[in-house]
């Protein structure tokens, strides 16, 4: 085990790209992944059968696919319908499309945990479907679905280390072809686990900050200490 190694890898170039390349991928893949669910679960709720069945069809092909498989099956099988993508387009799309099954189910949760009172009260103010959806069902239901979706996060930080498979230059694989030419395992997955748990860190961070931003009791300035109080009382006494 070598210390000088671990750093000498952590600050390289090539690992530092690699992990901008995997952030990369996790953001981009969550950013579709997103939409994509939104609109999925948009459909869940709507009364037309046929979008109810389409819905269902995706949800039941993306969750019940291997990831692996997906990113596999993009990469290897488009191609052959004469659909040609760079290897980090097909990382994304296959990334994008399994995220948008699993954030389906976590914000179809959230718009059914807001009351169906407060869209009849909004339709009678005179707000269009559209209104209501952005102004009253939206901000309630994003705090409700945010803890959710902040675990899906990084369990698809993780999960991208898989295109490794289809040679896309994320961190795992630049840490397993440096370690495969100097035969230094551990100290090359050390410097990669490094960066993983600091994205981890930094996407943790991030969540309680919207948590406590989205949440107007979060907001809210703390209460004053006993001591505090006192010396208000006293001044204004002396005043």
């Amino acid at each position: 085990m070598s210390l000088d190694l671990v750093w000498q890898y952590l600050f390289s170039p090539a690992f530092f790209q690699g992990a901008l390349m995997t952030l990369m991928l996790t953001v981009c893949s969550l950013f579709f992944g997103i939409i994509m669910g939104l609109v999925l679960a948009l459909l869940q709720e709507s009364r037309l059968r046929v979008c109810t069945g389409l819905a269902f069809f995706y949800l039941w092909l993306f969750r019940g696919t291997p990831v692996l498989f997906q990113i596999i099956f993009v990469y290897n099988v488009l191609p052959g319908f004469g659909v040609r993508f760079s290897a980090f387009t097909c990382a994304i799309l296959a990334l994008s499309l399994n995220e948008g099954a699993y954030m389906a189910e976590i914000l179809r949760s959230g718009l059914q945990a807001v009351r169906s009172g407060q869209r009849t009260a909004g339709m009678a103010l005179g707000m269009t479907g559209g209104q209501i959806m952005r102004k009253i069902v939206l901000p309630q239901a994003a705090r409700i679905v945010l803890p959710p979706m902040g675990n899906q996060m990084i369990s698809m930080l993780k999960s991208s280390a898989l295109v490794s498979v289809i040679a896309v230059q994320e961190l795992l694989l630049i840490a397993n072809q440096t370690a495969s030419a100097s035969f230094r395992y551990f100290e090359a997955l050390c410097a990669a686990g490094i960066y993983y748990l600091v994205l981890t860190t930094l996407f943790m961070v991030g969540q309680a900050w919207l948590e406590r931003y989205l949440d107007p009791k979060k907001r809210r300035k703390p209460a004053l200490s006993l001591t505090e109080r006192l010396l208000r009382s006293s001044t204004s006494a002396t005043h």
